[in-house]
């Protein structure tokens, strides 16, 4: 997972939470999120204090077994 921040960089106040692969940048719903944002395991997925984008949830639901 990688944070999407308010001001559209990569710090400050996290508005979502997107699902990545492979540590990268692009979110499953498409999203463009900083390098430099911060990351968290998709253990962390439903268990955050801020919301999750609905669209990579659920993408990210059709491609886990």
């Amino acid at each position: 997972m990688r944070a999407e921040y308010a001001d559209g960089g990569s710090r400050g106040r996290i508005v979502q939470w997107h699902m990545i692969r492979d540590n990268g940048t692009h979110a499953l719903c498409g999203a463009e999120l900083s390098p430099d944002a911060e990351k968290q395991s998709d253990l962390a997925w439903g268990h955050t204090r801020e919301k999750f984008c609905h669209t990579c949830g659920a993408l990210y639901l059709r491609q886990v077994p």
